[in-house]
């Protein structure tokens, strides 16, 4: 049996891959809004479309750091559950 720390540090396992399918319900509301980014920058000109491409991207880095710290955070959770599980309750 492989150690799965182990595998981690070599890069045996990429996060990202585990689920890098995306569910139909997400494809569902990927697809619209996609669609709806598409019909506001065709009616959008000049100034209110850089304006709005702008917006596109911030929100994307906004939302591409908030994913990275609920991952963080979980995987702590995950890992003080653990912890409390086979360590902490040896303890008593």
């Amino acid at each position: 049996m492989t150690n799965i720390i182990e595998d981690f540090y070599y890069g045996n396992i990429e996060p990202q891959e585990v689920n890098s399918e995306l569910t139909p319900k997400l494809k569902k509301k990927l697809s619209k809004l996609v669609e709806k980014e598409e019909q506001l920058t065709a009616r959008l000109n000049g100034e209110d479309k850089n304006l709005f491409q702008n917006y596109v991207s911030a929100y994307i880095e906004f939302s591409t750091t908030s994913n990275a710290d609920s991952f963080i955070s979980g995987f702590r959770l995950g890992a003080r559950f653990t912890y409390d599980t086979f360590i902490e309750n040896k303890k008593g």
